[in-house]
């Protein structure tokens, strides 16, 4: 084949990624939510130049104002710009999400990978450990280790951590297992390529693609926990804002200034919304059964 029928054949077929993200953008379910996950990162990014206010700054004579052309959103009980903490806000979200999935996914793949391509006590023992930590509801054991551990963001995601890598070493553990009896893993063998190796340049790989679209189903779960932990005081701690903290605040004088409680509460479901509609919208992508 000549040089320009390589070119010709390259310009025809599309690389996957190209694919993928042509396929996104036909949805418009994830077409929805990738483009409120940009806003949502754009925000976080430029914070300090698109707030108007700074977010700790106190003004005591302008407290409990309701929304207006000069606090869109209106002011807490310690006269701070409500629209500044909320958009200060998406950073604490943002980061403990972030370091959820680079910490839980990880977690979950080694675990995983390693029970369904050994086997045996060692598959017994990794998802013994795995189902004694689902055993507990995901949320009330992240409260445990965050009150062991004490309230800060750092902590929060490490609890998250712990309680959120099971779900993803039980489905590469299946994934693994499947692929350890296919005629591709007895190929590389042939051919001498065994120990970690074999794991993690061949077994790995074909487990990734799955264990991503469970990341994506469960970003928007993830975003509700953090706002949990922050609503009960366990998470971000105040004068950073935080969005679960400044609804928390807001319920204290939800009849009089509602706006205190409602405009965060409104960021944390769009946020958990975005993320939902980009994981429908891939599950309608990947999954040729859906219809």
């Amino acid at each position: 084949m000549t040089l320009a029928h390589m070119e010709a054949a390259a310009t025809e077929t599309p690389a996957p990624s190209l694919r993928l993200l042509r396929s996104i953008w036909a949805s418009k379910t994830a077409t929805i939510g990738l483009i409120l996950i940009a806003l949502l990162l754009l925000t976080a990014l430029f914070a300090p130049l698109i707030a108007p206010y700074d977010p700790i700054a106190q003004d005591i004579n302008n407290r409990l104002l309701p929304p207006s052309a000069t606090h869109w959103f209106g002011t807490d009980g310690f006269g701070r710009d409500m629209l500044s903490r909320i958009i200060f806000g998406t950073r604490p979200s943002l980061g403990l999400l972030a370091l959820v999935i680079a910490t839980s996914l990880p977690i979950g793949l080694i675990v995983g990978v390693t029970a369904g391509f050994f086997g045996g006590w060692v598959e017994r023992v990794l998802m013994r450990i795995t189902d004694i930590v689902m055993a507990f509801p995901q949320l009330v054991l992240a409260l445990a280790f965050v009150a062991m551990l004490g309230p800060g963001l750092i902590n929060s995601a490490l609890a998250l951590t712990l309680t959120g890598w099971p779900a993803y070493a039980r489905q590469s553990r299946t994934e693994a297992a499947a692929i350890r009896q296919s005629d591709f893993l007895a190929a590389a063998q042939m051919a001498g390529i065994r120990g970690p190796r074999l794991l993690f340049g061949h077994v790995l790989p074909l487990v990734l693609p799955g264990a991503i679209i469970r990341v994506a189903l469960d970003l928007g779960g993830i975003i509700l926990a953090a706002a949990a932990l922050g609503f009960i005081g366990l998470g971000v701690q105040p004068p950073t804002p935080e969005w679960g903290t400044m609804v928390a605040d807001g319920t204290k004088v939800i009849f009089d200034q509602w706006w205190i409680a409602a405009v965060p509460g409104i960021a944390i479901l769009l946020a958990s919304l975005a993320f939902n509609l980009l994981a429908d919208g891939l599950r309608d992508i990947l999954d040729p059964r859906r219809d």
